[in-house]
């Protein structure tokens, strides 16, 4: 191993899942964030070096100001990327947590949760990845600030991309690093640390360079392996480049600050790297249009994965699949490749889309007029720019941005995070179920015994009580969701069941089918009227199909039948 093998780059999670679209508030500064680790340092064991949620949770709403769900909301997001929680712990959790018979009791319950405090500091600095820059604006003439992705656009045209999100764009994720590194390393400088480290120059412990492997992970062979950053700077070769003192056990942030600006590079795992050298995926595809004159079937969707070139053991945020313009196409999976992965669904539209296994995380970007069905989801789906979209999904966490006219099906234990942009959305129960969910969602660290779906928290300037963007589902509205393929499994209903309101709806709209077939049953009609009648009823309810558009979808599950594979 030589100096010159050393790969740095910046994990996407954080960024990708952990920073939320939206611009920061206004006191999250970089001043006010290293103000934290001082007054943490100050309240003993239940701040430093892990800081427990009450003393959060007191800067958060006495001294930022910001609301306590607000608070809470970083509290808990930085939590699930950062402490490496056992599926069964995460579902203890919850259930605690669904136990809890007062607010009394959920705020005892929380103040028991801490984190990492240098982590949670880069937690919350990273959320200035959104902030919109006047200056920025100026400088490039621009009417309105606006953020811009400069990494390839998933449709492959290579353009930049104007968009309020930086969700798929990696390369930005390595130049806000890049500019900001000497902020990020002051962060981790402790006030007490021995800083005689050179005139002008401060020191950062070991522990404060293990804090920054939140955000920065690396190789020495050719990403072949992964190792902390920690070990890589403290290897014979590179310690003269890190600033490492042996006697003192601190590194010079200026030199360390040179070492990791010159080292970085892209993430070799990220979707930029996907969509050159991913090995492409040919799922099975169902209902694609033919084309009467040639008889040739329309382009079809890309779909690629990383997942040949993830090391074993480091599959969590790396582990990528990407799935772009399917459109008017049913696909449905369930395999060991889509299992953990971290899912990005770009310009779907038309379309119908199952992917029924344990996922890492999930993006939906600019899809319309689609049916999207995950499995359990780790940690969170993020929905962005879309229209007419229904998920239908379990997960840690949701966000959703800029998107309209869309349904959402959830099952979470965490409170959907509405941001800018939205509207006309509608929320419901988790209303659907397959064989091989129960085991699916013990995986994932997740249960149905709490579920927040009709508690969203509305974030950001432009939501106003009068006006609100969504609302749930009517209950007149609501139907079960049938996943129409035969899968291994013992799950038989709806993990957690239906809220009362909508077990009712669910239980009279039988009662009232069972009425329609005794009506039937006991009409007395003769063999001939009764194929009569059972014409008439078929020929309208062929119309029906016709007109709502559920023909196209009953027929595109044809050839998925044989695709819901293990393999």
């Amino acid at each position: 191993m030589t100096e010159h093998s050393v790969c740095l780059w910046v994990k996407a999670e954080p960024f990708s899942y952990g920073a939320f679209p939206i611009a920061p508030h206004p006191r999250l500064t970089f001043s006010n964030i290293k103000k934290i680790v001082i007054y943490a340092k100050n309240k003993g064991n239940l701040g430093f070096p892990r800081i427990n949620y009450s003393v959060w949770r007191h800067i958060a709403c006495n001294k930022l100001h910001l609301t306590e769900d607000l608070a809470w909301m970083y509290f808990s997001t930085c939590h699930m990327f950062c402490e490496d929680l056992s599926a069964m712990e995460r579902i203890e959790r919850d259930q605690e947590m669904a136990a809890c018979s007062s607010q009394s009791d959920r705020d005892r319950l929380r103040s028991s949760v801490s984190v990492s405090t240098l982590k949670f500091v880069l937690y919350l600095y990273i959320q200035q990845i959104y902030k919109v820059s006047l200056k920025a604006s100026l400088v490039s003439g621009e009417e309105w600030p606006t953020v811009r992705s400069s990494s390839p656009d998933l449709d492959g045209t290579g353009r930049s991309t104007p968009r309020g999100n930086k969700t798929l764009d990696d390369h930005s994720h390595m130049v806000f690093v890049q500019n900001h590194i000497h902020e990020i390393l002051e962060l981790l400088v402790e006030p007490d640390v021995l800083s005689s480290v050179g005139p002008g120059d401060l020191a950062v412990s070991l522990s404060s360079l293990e804090a920054l492997g939140f955000l920065i992970t690396s190789s020495v062979d050719k990403c072949k392996s992964l190792l902390p950053i920690q070990d890589i700077a403290l290897l014979q070769t590179v310690q003269h480049r890190t600033g490492y003192s042996k006697i003192k056990r601190i590194f010079s942030l200026r030199l360390l600050q040179t070492w990791i600006k010159d080292s970085l590079m892209p993430n070799p795992f990220g979707i930029s790297s996907c969509i050159a050298s991913g090995r492409r995926l040919s799922w099975p595809m169902a209902g694609e249009d033919k084309d009467n004159k040639s008889d040739q079937v329309t382009k079809r969707g890309k779909i690629a994965t990383n997942a040949h070139a993830v090391p074993k053991g480091h599959v969590k945020g790396s582990k990528i699949i990407i799935m772009s313009q399917v459109s008017k196409q049913t696909i449905s999976r369930s395999s060991g490749t889509l299992e953990n992965s971290s899912v990005k669904i770009h310009r779907c539209h038309y379309s119908y889309l199952y992917l029924l296994s344990p996922l890492r995380s999930v993006t939906i970007e600019k899809c319309r007029n689609s049916t999207i069905i995950l499995g359990p989801v780790e940690t969170t789906v993020y929905l962005s720019h879309c229209e007419k979209v229904t998920l239908i999904a379990p997960c840690r966490f949701l966000m959703i941005s800029g998107s309209t006219l869309c349904n959402l099906h959830l099952m979470t234990p965490s409170r959907p995070m509405l941001l800018g942009g939205n509207d006309t959305i509608l929320l419901a129960p988790y209303h659907t179920h397959y064989p091989s969910l129960q085991d699916h969602l013990t995986t994932a660290g997740l249960s149905g015994d709490r579920n927040l779906w009709n508690q969203p928290l509305c974030v950001g300037p432009e939501h106003k009580d009068e006006t609100p963007v969504w609302e749930l589902l009517p209950v007149q509205e609501f139907f079960t969701f049938n996943i129409p393929f035969h899968m291994e499994g013992s799950t038989t209903e709806i993990p957690g069941g239906l809220p009362t309101k909508y077990q009712k709806a669910v239980t009279q709209r039988q009662k009232m089918i069972d009425s329609w077939q005794k009506t039937v049953k006991e009409a007395g009609l003769s063999r001939e009227q009764r194929k009569e009648f059972q014409a008439l009823v078929e020929t309208r309810f062929h119309v029906w199909l016709a007109e709502t558009g559920y023909k196209r979808e009953l027929d595109s599950l044809v050839a998925p039948q044989q695709s819901v594979t293990k393999k």
